[in-house]
């Protein structure tokens, strides 16, 4: 399962993009907010309705975690207890942990991204603590896959997808949307 956190202030076109191109893909996807309620709202005002809950996530189904950025929600991401709790976990067990724009923060702060490269939208890099910063749009690293902002959307999905083995799936997805 890839789970796609959502927290008040997540960026819509990186979180929500990157569902549907996943779920084009072919893959398990929910999204979890990490409020009381399945009410989130993003930073541009959109409110959505997560699939789930945190306390309904199911750590020993975690292919994949998916941080979108955008602010307030990176912060909001990073000050959850269960979320970090739970990437520490995913880590340990080498599953895909996937950051975009200001939330490749969350794992470098928690020490994560060490002796790694990664990518992060300009600003934030000063957070990516022990990494090899990239100015590159996209970076992959071990477990880790990494991006600058909403306008690397598909490159973000289609290189998550890649690493869950719908790689195929998802740049046919892409195609189809005329990107």
């Amino acid at each position: 399962m890839v789970y796609v956190f959502l927290a008040d202030g997540f960026e819509e076109i990186e979180a929500l993009g990157t569902v549907d191109i996943l779920r084009r893909s072919e893959l398990d996807v929910k999204t979890v907010s990490i409020n009381e309620t399945l009410e989130v709202c993003g930073t541009h005002g959109i409110k959505v309705f997560a699939d789930i809950l945190t306390d309904e996530v199911k750590e020993d189904e975690v292919d994949a975690i998916v941080l979108p950025g955008g602010l307030p929600g990176a912060d909001n991401l990073e000050n959850c207890k269960f979320v970090t709790d739970l990437i520490t976990k995913a880590n340990s067990e080498k599953k895909i942990i996937a950051a975009i724009c200001a939330a490749p923060k969350i794992p470098g702060v928690m020490g994560l991204l060490n002796g790694l490269h990664a990518t992060c939208y300009p600003g934030f890099e000063g957070k990516l603590f022990s990494a090899k910063t990239s100015h590159k749009r996209l970076v992959c690293d071990k477990n880790f896959i990494t991006a600058k902002g909403a306008g690397v959307t598909d490159e973000f999905a289609i290189a998550i997808a890649a690493a869950l083995g719908k790689g195929i799936a998802a740049k046919r997805a892409v195609k189809g949307m005329f990107y």
